[in-house]
């Protein structure tokens, strides 16, 4: 299943996954789960509120992830 996502931890990922970086995979996720590339406008607000919470998880995932022993991210 979307196998065109990044890793977005280190080492990965060199720098720290950007806001944008996150934004694009849940958009991706989304419209994976969904099937839909571009919803309906009856369903926009459902699929735009599942792009913000899955963007919010994984944000907060990479923050509080350990990677060798230190955290992944420094926050945000």
């Amino acid at each position: 299943m979307c196998r065109s996502l990044k890793t977005l931890r280190p080492p990965a990922l060199a720098e720290e996954a950007t806001e944008d970086e996150i934004r694009a995979a849940a958009l991706q996720y989304v419209r994976k789960v969904s099937g839909f590339r571009a919803p309906a406008a009856h369903n926009r607000e459902a699929f735009d509120r599942a792009v913000n919470a899955v963007a919010e998880a994984t944000a907060e995932l990479l923050e509080t992830l350990e990677i060798r022993g230190q955290t992944a991210r420094t926050g945000t």
